[in-house]
């Protein structure tokens, strides 16, 4: 049989509008996805829902007039999960595009992930605290058998709300090749597969740390997967596109937005620790040897709600003495304005010289131009070079995202085609099965590939000795080194990894938490996870509670820590000199 081409031509609301066309008119596709969703996306939609807009992502209806003709001609299927808050909404709105274009699309839509109003347990599942506000949204991330049955029962497109982002590969798979719940090792392939090209560009060479190695990234094609009834893959991109696929720009996207190397799903555990990547020619790399365990009893949902009100302004601090040119500044602004006049206040001065004040504040008006104007009352009485990059203005509101966890018995979606439902023909997920534990009752090594690939001993065994007669050199941890990095509600997460394994030797030996803690030190005073994926050459790094309390309500200028891995490939470290790239 041959392999099911999956092409995603959408990594997030607001992605290239004409990712659609040229996904269809590029090469041959039997599936076109598209992920509008990220968490900051829901409480967007939510707030435009406010304002009496549409709760699903309007701009998958501008790409879809552009492709629906040719995929219906074609048999190319749609799969999207821009339906957001409403997926009712958005296939009727596919309906009424399909209408004028003198069309006539099968639409399904899957609905049950909608959770809002429902007497949930409010404990966050990463900080164990309990939230006492009123939910403004909460969505249930749901897997990919409602996409499977929509599409068994003949729909041309299927728009859902929250699923798992991977659930837009491993839905269609299910559907061409009949995967059951207990077929752990190709769901497990297809989450992989879901999961690199869920971003677009992301897994084609944008965003890449290497990236002088990326030819025509203006015109970077988006990503296919060549998905397997085994569940391996190959990953391409379409001929004649700008960017790169290759096991680096693979691995890159591989490493983004993940904590541990089990990464769970409601179809299945995921282990990114037994994942094989080969080269399979020019632009295309093989995806093997995925291993799946039972997912767990559990759904994760996102939970949104309104936190109050945030203003920023930022002063640009020039010259001598940036230091105390901001306690200048700051005992201005505070003398005009009580700093214990607001709930927080979050005060940043970046090595640029730029100096960032943030509050927020349950108060529209104080949060608002109370505090912006106090800032500029200041311009003649302050530091010298005053200037600001941020004009007087009225606070916005913010929401907080907030995960939590319910038992995936409670949770009962259901597909419609046209309007009508579906008869269900899935189970949610299967019964887990007890972790299996050593007799001290600590649980088993993650997989056997975490014992001795190129030489790797434990965190804190120290680096390997140099070879005989060799020297260190002092270079930025970039050079031989790529990172990615990204967030997961409060917590970010740090991806750096090698291309050789004995560069990787070196790297699991050297880097560890509190060395990363020495080369950040932004990082100090938070708790560090680390993960080690020797397969991928790849240590992962959890930073819990560094963006607070999420992307909208992080003061942070880089609120999505999508900077953190260029900021430690920049850090200067000891290299062996053998382990250095010869030169090109």
């Amino acid at each position: 049989m041959r392999p099911l081409r999956i092409a995603n031509c959408s990594g997030f609301y607001g992605d290239r509008l004409s990712a659609a066309r040229e996904m269809v008119e590029g090469g041959p596709i039997d599936v076109l996805t598209g992920d509008w969703l990220a968490e900051l996306t829901m409480l967007i939609l939510a707030g435009n829902r406010l304002k009496g807009r549409p709760g699903y992502a309007p701009t998958f209806l501008r790409q879809l007039e552009d492709v629906l003709g040719p995929c219906l001609d074609r048999r190319i299927k749609i799969v999207t999960n821009a339906g957001g808050l409403d997926p009712a909404g958005c296939a009727e709105a596919v309906h009424e595009l399909a209408a004028r274009l003198g069309l006539s699309p099968k639409v399904a839509h899957v609905t049950g992930d909608d959770l809002t109003g429902r007497d949930l347990d409010l404990v966050n599942a990463d900080t164990g605290e309990r939230l006492r506000a009123t939910p403004l949204t909460a969505n249930a991330y749901l897997g990919g058998r409602p996409i499977a049955a929509a599409l068994s029962a003949g729909a041309d497109v299927v728009v859902t709300g929250r699923v798992t982002d991977a659930a837009l590969v491993t839905g269609p798979g299910i559907w061409r090749y009949g995967w059951q719940p207990d077929d752990l090792d190709p769901l497990a392939g297809s989450v992989v597969a879901g999961h690199i090209i869920e971003c677009g560009c992301q897994a084609t060479g944008g965003n890449y740390a290497f990236f002088q190695d990326v030819p025509d990234l203006a015109h970077c094609g988006f990503p296919l997967a060549e998905l397997h009834t085994d569940g391996s893959s190959v990953i391409t991109k379409h001929p004649g596109t700008g960017g790169l696929v290759s096991i680096g720009t693979v691995t890159a996207q591989l490493l983004y937005e993940i904590a541990s190397p089990r990464y769970a799903g409601p179809d299945v555990v995921a282990r990114f620790d037994t994942i094989t990547l080969a080269d399979d020619g020019p632009d295309r790399v093989r995806v093997s040897g995925v291993r799946g365990e039972p997912p767990p009893g559990t759904l994760k949902v996102a939970v949104n709600y309104l936190a109050g009100h945030r203003n920023t302004m930022t002063l640009v601090l020039t010259g001598l003495d940036l230091a105390a040119k901001a306690r200048v500044a700051e005992e201005a602004i505070w003398a005009r304005i009580p700093k214990d006049s607001f709930d927080e206040v979050d005060v940043t001065l970046t090595d640029s010289g730029l100096l960032r004040i943030t509050v927020m504040d349950t108060d529209r008006n104080v949060a608002g131009r109370a505090f912006s104007a106090a800032v500029v009352e200041t311009g003649l009485a302050s530091y010298p070079g005053f200037y600001g990059l941020t004009p007087p203005g009225a606070a916005s509101p913010y929401g907080v995202y907030w995960p939590v966890l319910i038992s995936a018995t409670e949770v009962h979606p259901q597909v419609f085609l046209d309007g009508e439902p579906v008869p269900p023909t899935f189970t949610l997920n299967v019964e887990p099965e007890p972790q299996k534990v050593l007799p001290d009752g600590e649980p088993l090594p993650l997989a056997d590939t975490a014992a001795v690939r190129g030489g790797v001993r434990p965190e804190g065994a120290g680096e390997p000795p140099l070879p005989p007669g060799g020297r260190l050199t002092r270079v930025p941890l970039g050079r031989i080194a790529g990172a990615r990095s990204g967030d997961k509600g409060g917590n970010a997460n740090l991806g750096v990894w090698t291309t050789t394994p004995e560069q990787y030797a070196w790297l699991a030996g050297h880097l560890t938490t509190e060395r990363l803690k020495d080369l950040l030190p932004a990082l100090g005073p938070h708790r560090v996870d680390r993960y080690e994926l020797p397969n991928l050459n790849a240590l992962n790094f959890v930073v819990h509670g560094l963006l607070g309390r999420g992307v909208a309500a992080s003061p942070r200028m880089d609120p999505q820590a999508k900077a953190l891995g260029e900021e430690l490939r920049a850090q200067p470290v000891n290299l062996p000199e053998s382990l250095l790239p010869h030169p090109r």
